[in-house]
């Protein structure tokens, strides 16, 4: 008798919040149950990667109920605290099919103490040995992974899907001056790990040149950063030409990038960096750190990449991209061939569903 196409999907918290994780799990389960899955959602509520105790005994309750040989697929997030914090994984491992989707490990966040850096690789490396298939998101990650002692045959890379965006025209700007500022993209939750930091701090340095930036990301998630940044900002001299945009919907953010001339990135880590394929499906040039897996989410003809958290680098690429149209044009150019090639939510679906009929 064929197995069943059906598995229960672990998600810390609301999948609807507008980060790349998140947006990965929810387009991935809506592409699964199109093609034919059954997909039960089953919500994690806590402070993950850090959940405390009654967290922990809902989360074990709700794993506890699941029927014997239920294929689980569990979000990174969560999965690697539920290892040494609450032994969840291990406990249920003899009658549970566990596959872990790892968007980046836990480890590598940005900001994090010494102490507990080593308490999330732990619990996380302890929880992936239970895991019969482990997903990521690029080749980057699937490297990360296996330095945490997961074979690499029981890693599978499962990029995330793009929609089709209407592309923008050519450039009719390269060869005529722009009225107004270049205006400038930043499409990052406001975190440490985004970069937003040293993202201002090369900024400040170009004041003579003509640019506005727009931040779109929430300002809620990390109140202490986002109040340091917009701290800088104002102290910078900036706070007249940096727009706080806040979290908005798929409508703004599809206008965002229609208005932009410049994504920019300045992450100190990125599992894969969404935002740069949903900028080449726009056909918007990039200027990225090469953090994590950002240095194969940007093809070279689409955009410029520099070191991650080399400010002095990001400042002389920034200066040289506002200052020259026609380096842009080109650079968009490369970006609409580039965005034409990305698979779409199905493709990468049928992905997905081929490593879950091996489990």
């Amino acid at each position: 008798m064929a197995t069943p196409r059906a598995f229960s999907f672990l998600v810390p918290g609301d999948w609807s919040t507008p980060t790349g994780g998140y947006q990965y799990d929810r387009r991935l389960a809506q592409a699964l149950g199109a093609a034919g899955w059954d997909v039960e959602l089953l919500r994690l509520d806590a402070d993950w990667p850090a959940p405390d105790a009654a967290a922990l005994a809902h989360a074990a309750a709700q794993v506890a109920g699941l029927a014997g040989g239920t294929r689980v697929v569990a979000d990174g997030l969560a999965f690697g605290a539920l290892g040494v914090m609450g032994d969840i994984v291990a406990a249920h491992a003899h009658r549970l099919r566990w596959v872990a989707l790892v968007h980046h490990p836990l480890h590598l966040e940005t900001g994090l103490t010494p102490a507990l850096r080593q308490r999330l690789l732990a619990s996380e490396t302890r929880a992936l040995q239970f895991a019969r298939r482990v997903v990521v998101t690029s080749p980057h990650t699937a490297r990360d992974v296996a330095a945490m002692g997961v074979a690499p045959g029981r890693i599978a890379i499962v990029e995330p899907g793009t929609d089709a965006w209407p592309q923008r025209p050519a450039d009719p700007r390269a060869s005529a001056p722009k009225a107004g500022p270049v205006r400038l993209l930043c499409v990052a939750t406001v975190t440490p790990r985004k970069g937003h930091a040293g993202l201002l701090q090369a900024l400040a340095g170009l004041k003579s040149l003509p640019w506005q930036l727009h931040c779109v990301g929430s300002l809620t998630r990390d109140p202490a950063t986002s109040a340091a940044v917009r701290t800088l900002a104002r102290d910078s001299g900036l706070a007249e030409r940096v727009v706080w945009q806040g979290e908005v919907d798929a409508a703004a953010l599809r206008a965002h990038y229609a208005a932009a001339d410049l994504l920019v990135l300045a992450s100190l880590h990125e599992g894969y960096g969404m935002v740069v394929a949903e900028a080449l499906a726009a056909g918007l040039p990039v200027l990225a750190s090469e953090a994590g897996a950002l240095a194969q989410t940007l093809p070279p003809q689409a955009g410029w990449r520099v070191p991650a958290g080399d400010v002095l680098a990001l400042q002389a690429a920034l200066h040289r991209l506002i200052s020259d149209a026609a380096l842009r044009a080109r650079l968009a150019a490369g970006a609409r061939i580039a965005g034409r090639q990305l698979p779409d939510w199905p493709a990468q679906a049928a992905r997905f569903a081929a490593v879950l009929d091996s489990v």
